[in-house]
């Protein structure tokens, strides 16, 4: 048995993250393999040492891997032009699909059984929508409430639960927008965004550069009028979840000798990824239960982490996990839990999202947070599914 390698992040880049609506969707003329071919393509063009026919493997995570995401690795690449003789995965374990895919490469590359992987992930939710082509086994009845299984009907359950008011989500999504903003702004997102050509709402092309949903101001009275969709009289409302969104994102992962001999640069490196299981009625919690298999497993706690990624899929099972974890303050503003805005401004590409929270986090470290050692990435997924990954400073 040989030692376990160091997997150190060469490059992450993603794509802008647009509406997916077939009206008003930037990318509405866009295919979400064409959204990885972008990204691809940005991973060579930066990193010229690396050719194509070197990738040992391209690991791709896709919430519904059907329609236009059928087997979307091997697709994608394919359509991308780039050679066959590269194998590909298409991984799918609903939300957390993206970095799945990036912690099944990275223990590849510790393992010694690969050198160079890129993993990514993808998907529109217009073009293939939430729960198409499901069928869901009939003997779920004798197990959960059906009823209580759609992720709107989890973050309402989650909101009781915890006892998370309508006040306390709006004052998250509100930050979350603030944040994004001001990081669009201050051009923190420049290094990581590929531009990718769109459609405006008239039909009008241009390069879209930014993420559609973010918005510059946010009425607070306002929106707590708002009407829960999930529930009558509930708290949980459109402006305090992720919208609908398509978008791509991609890492180069790269064992640290073959990265030395080919003379690249890096700064941080895989440390440590766990996946963990809940109950599928309150989907959303699913990070509490991976972060703390993660600091279980390392012997780390909340104060040795330095920024944290949590995907909002929805403000009240962000808000329920950072409270139950200890990994901020109670509400937002937060000191270095999403610190430039998360998906209820940003997006969450289901099968994306997994990937871009570990792309804006390595952007973060190194520019927020360059002496800490660690950062977290974490998020829950449909049906009960949770993924954290542990990213260190390499010495």
């Amino acid at each position: 048995m040989t030692e376990l390698k160091e997997c150190v992040f060469i490059d992450g880049v993603r794509t802008p993250n647009a509406r997916a609506h077939n009206e008003k969707g930037w990318f509405r003329h866009v295919r979400p393999d064409e959204l990885l071919t972008a990204v691809y393509g940005a991973l060579f063009q930066r990193n010229p040492a690396i050719r194509p026919q070197d990738v040992d493997c391209v690991m791709v995570g896709s919430a519904n891997l059907s329609g236009m995401q059928n087997d979307i690795g091997r697709m994608s690449w394919l359509a991308s032009g780039l050679p066959d003789s590269v194998p590909s995965q298409s991984v799918s374990n609903q939300c957390p699909s993206g970095m799945t895919a990036t912690m099944n490469g990275a223990r590849a590359i510790m393992a010694g059984e690969a050198d160079i992987i890129i993993a990514a992930g993808a998907e529109d939710m217009e073009k293939v929508a939430m729960a198409a082509n499901m069928d869901f086994p009939p003997r779920l009845l004798k197990y959960y409430d059906m009823n209580e299984l759609p992720m709107g009907s989890t973050a309402e359950k989650v909101a009781e639960q915890f006892g998370i008011s309508k006040e306390d989500m709006t004052n998250f999504a509100v930050y979350s927008h603030k944040n994004a903003v001001i990081a669009r702004n201050a051009g923190k997102w420049a290094g990581q965004i590929i531009p990718v050509m769109g459609k405006k709402e008239d039909g009008t092309e241009f390069l879209v550069d930014r993420d559609q949903w973010v918005r510059e101001t946010m009425d607070e009275k306002k929106m707590n009028l708002m009407e829960s969709p999930f529930k009558p009289g509930g708290r949980v409302t459109a402006a305090t979840s992720s919208p609908l969104t398509a978008g791509a994102a991609a890492v180069l992962l790269m064992s640290r000798d073959r990265a030395d001999q080919l003379g690249l640069s890096y700064t941080y490196k895989y440390a440590c990824g766990v996946q963990a299981g809940n109950d599928p009625t309150v989907m959303g919690i699913g990070p509490i239960f991976a972060v703390r298999k993660l600091f279980e497993k390392t012997g780390l706690k909340p104060d040795d982490i330095g920024p944290i990624e949590i995907n909002e899929a929805f403000a009240s099972q962000s808000l329920a996990c950072i409270r139950e974890l200890g990994l901020d303050n109670f509400n937002a503003p937060f000191k270095r839990v999403n610190v430039w805005g998360g998906a209820v401004a940003l997006g969450h590409p289901l099968g994306q999202s997994g990937v871009r929270l570990i792309v804006t986090l390595l952007n973060i470290l190194k520019s927020d947070f360059p002496m800490e050692k660690y950062g977290l990435a974490t998020l829950c997924g449909g049906f009960g599914n949770s993924n954290a990954v542990l990213i260190e400073k390499v010495k």
